[in-house]
């Protein structure tokens, strides 16, 4: 059977992230709620030069410091966040590949290749292709984990886009309040005039922070998180693959992926309670 490479990225989408659009909505609301709270009219708060200064100047410095076809990739992924992942979950993972075992034990590896096309997850469906295909078991990890490193390198580099972009819009926003304050002074008139107008230039600060710190590095941050979700699930896929390339008996199988279920904040609380034990000298 020939095996055709597919994008190591893709998975199925659901519906919308509820809780990254909830973050958007609290986020939003508190900003507006603040400006309410000071009494000055939202208005104030929209100056078109400063929004070009920003905007623009930022979308420029990612063009001049990303090749096109990272900075399309990083759209991808920033579009992405929209939508909510459909992946199978860990445990489901686990059954399936187990079930395939089970198969494989009994009449080989090639047993399971009439039902390939009902594989839950893309990763999945391309390591058994590959499991198919493969005479030996290192060049069947070696070529797993050469996917893994290239996803994970396309979301560190879609991620790294945005920071590099998070860090100009301030200086974006601190030209623009520059711009204002000559454009100011240059109209000089009095003192309330001055007042009004330095007011109004640091506008474009305020449009800098918030482009920064409310979308580009949160979204990078989000990109680093689904990465590290998606690490895990391949690292899982990868062991069931080379477990159902040994031959391995679906019990084993099932015992060796349950190691994957343990979560890392669990983990992490069983190191704090020791740490403390043993300060308290009860270990």
């Amino acid at each position: 059977m020939e095996y055709r490479p597919r994008s190591a990225a893709r998975v199925r989408r659901g519906g919308l992230d509820v809780g990254m659009l909830i973050g958007i909505a609290i986020a939003s609301i508190a900003v507006v709620a603040g400006i309410a709270v000071t009494g000055v009219s939202a208005r104030y708060f929209f100056q078109p030069a400063g929004v070009l200064i920003v905007v623009g100047g930022t979308l420029g410095v990612m063009l001049i410091t990303t090749p096109r076809s990272t900075l399309l990739l990083a759209l991808r992924r920033t579009f992405d966040l929209i939508s909510k992942p459909t992946s199978p979950t860990r445990e489901d993972l686990i059954e399936e590949i187990v079930s395939y075992a089970k198969i494989v034990r009994m009449n080989g590896m090639l047993a399971i290749e009439p039902r390939i096309d009902q594989v839950s997850h893309s990763f999945l469906q391309e390591a058994l292709l590959l499991a198919m295909d493969t005479e030996a078991r290192g060049a069947l990890q070696s070529a797993l984990e050469n996917r893994i490193r290239l996803c994970e390198r396309q979301s560190e580099a879609a991620a790294k886009v945005l920071e590099i972009a998070g860090g100009f819009a301030p200086t974006m926003g601190v030209i623009g309040t520059v711009v204002g304050l000559i454009d100011v002074l240059r109209q000089f008139s009095g003192l309330s005039a001055i007042a009004s107008g330095v007011g109004a230039a640091f506008t474009s600060t305020i449009y800098g922070l918030a482009l920064a710190n409310l979308l580009l590095l949160p979204a990078a941050h989000r990109i680093r998180a689904r990465a590290s979700e998606t690490f895990d699930l391949q690292e899982l896929m990868t062991e069931g693959a080379l477990c159902l390339f040994d031959g391995m008996h679906p019990r084993l199988v099932r015992h060796r992926l349950h190691s994957f279920l343990d979560s890392v904040p669990d983990r992490d609380r069983a190191i704090e309670t020791i740490g403390a034990a043993t300060e308290a000298g009860q270990i």
